[in-house]
């Protein structure tokens, strides 16, 4: 297979690059890709110290670079190089400055400014943090919303992806032995949304846990019969207080906390502001 050199370069943090470059390469069978990454590109002076690495990698150059003489620059070197030069921005920014009658201000990183969205999700970080796996059941109804469900349903992952888009979010284990919090049930500000899974899909997880933990795996954590009889009392539960209901064996993390918002959204009835989408902190 053909090998790729791929150089992302960025007057800001890269994140909103590399997920673009991310995005697109799953489109691809395993490509053999090398990632030469180089955020905070701001001067002559730095782009400079870029150049021999390109000279020595020849490959694709994808560029988020707002400064005209710094893109003019990197261009210039591109084709001396005989390098092809991808400014992965420019289509949409036109698109919306045609479509929004204005000019783009060109002001690197202003997506990362820390603006009350920027506050935000630092609050709703921290609050994700400590409302861990049942913790602080007594703070719940300033959650937005509550994730429940047994062992391995990936309810932490998700709680720290969705405060990562702004939305405290609180998470408590379902154990058949040990009823949640009566809170749980009267909770009246967050959305309360339980997670599933295929029960073959559980007891593959639960076993490869407790195999990278190097503990037994002879334990009633992955018989077959009892990991079915945890999530049927889990969806009595979800169903018995007609909390929405996410199967997670085919989601990502990503596509999980998407559906989410998309419930949350919908109970609300409003549109999810674009600032919560932001790039992580």
């Amino acid at each position: 297979m053909h090998r790729l050199h791929l150089h992302l370069v960025s007057d800001s943090t890269g994140e909103t690059l590399e997920m673009i470059a991310k995005a697109a390469l799953a489109q691809f069978d395993d490509p053999e890709v090398i990632r030469h990454f180089w955020p905070m590109v701001r001067s002559r002076q730095h782009l400079d110290r870029i150049v021999p690495d390109l000279a020595d990698n020849p490959g694709l150059v994808l560029f988020t670079l707002v400064n005209p003489e710094t893109r003019r620059q990197l261009e210039q070197h591109c084709r001396r190089l005989g390098l092809p030069a991808v400014p992965v921005l420019d289509a949409v920014t036109e698109a919306l400055e045609s479509e929004l009658g204005e000019v783009a201000h060109g002001r690197p990183g202003r997506q990362h400014a820390m603006d009350e969205a920027y506050f935000r999700r630092v609050e709703a970080i921290q609050f994700t943090i400590a409302h861990d796996d049942g913790i602080g059941w007594q703070n719940w109804e300033q959650a937005d919303i509550v994730l429940a469900g047994v062992s391995r349903t990936s309810k932490t992952p998700t709680s720290i992806y969705l405060a990562n888009r702004g939305y405290k979010t609180a998470n408590i284990p379902i154990v058949v032995e040990s009823p949640p919090p009566a809170a749980l049930f009267s909770l009246r500000r967050p959305l309360v949304i339980g997670l599933t899974t295929a029960p073959d899909r559980l007891v593959q997880i639960r076993r490869s846990r407790l195999l990278s933990l190097h503990e037994d795996t002879q334990t009633s954590y992955v018989d077959d019969e009892r990991v079915r009889e945890e999530l049927k009392f889990a969806r009595r539960m979800f169903a018995d207080n007609g909390w929405p209901v996410i199967d997670v064996t085919r989601r990502s993390i990503e596509e999980t906390a998407a559906a989410a918002i998309r419930l949350l959204t919908h109970r609300s009835g409003e549109e999810v502001p674009l600032l919560q989408g932001a790039k992580p902190i």
